[in-house]
């Protein structure tokens, strides 16, 4: 009888024990939302992240542009902070994106190449372990849209609308033609191969888009709209132009802005830069309307250097371009403005990376989520505001895995750069920043020590998780082999 009772006492325990999880639970939850709710009503800030697409560092107002006036581009310079010395984590575009938006180096996660356009294939887009950054604000509350270049997975399982975003516009590869009657491949999903995937029609959220507009044009357009249809909940844009990445593509109007450029693929290149500063004068614009500028971040970056040859960007003082580890490949025109957080005409000279971004917005919006994985971002504001001094970073990293090339800079502005796992440079960038003097064998001390601190990073990164754009003859045998039936 006595045992009888302890056991009826023991699951009496049990079953209010668990009443009280779930009360708790539950309560945890809906109080989360009703402080979520609250903190909308108390007008959270907006975030609008503007990334352009193979721009130089060289060709923005604010970094001394002469021939190519970008006054729209400018005003968010002016309105908060000039980086000097802003990165992004790889020299092209895909694991450039996949850096910025996980706040992680891709290196850690397997997105180190340009991807296949492979619709069908599951294998070849930003892994699901990877939380992104449309992901994290959504559970902080925010309404979110994607717009024009995706780059991170054409598979169905990584569509923007999978990974966070509630609205999407735009194109999933890596490109795109800009004139639409040029788009005469009618469903993506038919393209076999990036090139085909730059004719394809364009998305809205999961349906084909009968476009008429210029690319770039539409793509500001509809930024515009979104951020003036009434919310109840703060945005995030990502607008993602692909100017001016090649095809080079211009309408007259913006080429007849241009008459003093007598080259003709620069004068190109600088209408696509003048119809992306049209767009974003837009943008500020329809905020200063609406009354919601003075409550809304902005960003702006490019997502590599500019690949002087290809497209007739301009890289300023800096050495090489696009592709390269150079100065020129991976330090790009970068801006933030943030009323309230960031006094206006701010420069920062320091070293910062696109990493950063996620990392400050994480660790500055009120009752943000906490971030699903450990990010190599830093919390760049309290440096910005003259809070903390010192450099945000120790070491920042960069690797080629095909090539066996490696990069990193220090917090003092020495740099290392490898070349085929061998060939060693380094430069101390506050005295040569075109790169031109190798101090390696002057400084064997500091070049070993650099070359530690490169396996140690290294260490805690994977290979590549699928092919790359220059590898679809390995793609497609191996595709085969696998097709074959088995004994």
């Amino acid at each position: 009888m006595i045992r009888s009772s302890m056991i009826f006492k023991k699951k009496l325990a049990f079953l209010l024990g668990g009443l009280l999880l779930l009360f708790l639970s539950t309560a945890w939850t809906f109080n989360r939302k009703e402080k979520i709710a609250q903190l909308n009503k108390e007008e959270r800030p907006n975030i609008i992240f503007i990334l352009t697409d193979d721009q130089g560092y060289g060709d923005v107002g604010f970094n001394g542009c002469k021939d190519i006036p970008t006054p729209n581009i400018d005003r968010i310079a002016k309105n908060g902070v000039i980086f000097t010395s802003g990165y992004v984590s790889y020299s092209v575009c895909a694991p450039s994106r996949a850096g910025l938006i996980t706040g992680r180096y891709q290196d850690r996660f397997g997105y180190s190449r340009n991807p296949l356009y492979r619709p069908f294939d599951e294998n070849i887009g930003l892994p699901l372990s990877e939380q992104t950054l449309s992901e994290f604000l959504k559970l902080s509350g925010y309404h979110n849209m994607a717009i024009g270049k995706w780059h991170l997975g054409v598979h169905e399982k990584f569509h923007p609308m999978n990974r966070g975003f509630h609205e999407f516009f735009g194109f999933l590869g890596g490109g795109h033609r800009y004139f639409p009657e040029e788009y005469d491949i009618k469903n993506p999903d038919s393209a076999k191969n990036e090139g085909q995937s730059y004719r394809t029609k364009l998305v809205r959220n999961n349906k084909l888009v009968e476009e008429n507009e210029y690319l770039t044009d539409a793509l500001s357009r509809e930024a515009v709209s979104f951020i003036g249809k009434k919310k109840d909940k703060p945005f995030f844009l990502y607008l993602a132009y692909n100017a001016p990445h090649s095809p080079l593509q211009a309408t007259q109007k913006y080429l007849d802005r241009f008459p003093n450029i007598q080259n003709n693929k620069r004068k190109t290149y600088a209408a696509m830069v003048s119809a992306v500063d049209d767009g974003v004068g837009l943008l500020l614009d329809k905020l200063e309307e609406l009354k919601i500028a003075d409550n809304t971040i902005i960003i702006f970056l490019s997502d590599n250097g500019g690949p002087i040859e290809d497209n007739g960007s301009n890289n300023g003082p800096l050495r090489g371009g696009k592709s390269s580890f150079w100065e020129g490949g991976i330090r790009v025109p970068f801006a933030i403005s943030w009323p309230g957080k960031i006094k206006p005409g701010t420069r920062y000279d320091n070293p910062v990376i696109s990493l950063d971004i996620f990392a400050t917005l994480a660790s500055n919006i009120s009752g943000a989520a906490q971030p699903k994985n450990m990010l190599d971002g830093k919390d760049i504001l309290p440096y910005v505001q003259g809070k903390r001094s010192g450099s945000p970073h120790d070491y920042l990293f960069w690797r080629h895995y095909d090539q066996k090339n490696y990069a990193l800079l220090d917090h003092s502005g020495v740099k290392q750069v490898i070349l085929k796992d061998s060939v060693i440079h380094l430069f101390d960038l506050k005295t040569d920043l075109a790169e031109k003097k190798n101090i390696a064998s002057d400084d064997r001390k500091t070049t070993e020590q650099l070359k530690a601190e490169i396996k140690k990073w290294e260490a805690n990164t994977l290979p590549p998780l699928f092919y790359g754009l220059n590898q679809e003859e390995q793609y497609n045998k191996e595709q085969k082999e696998k097709s074959k039936p088995k004994n």
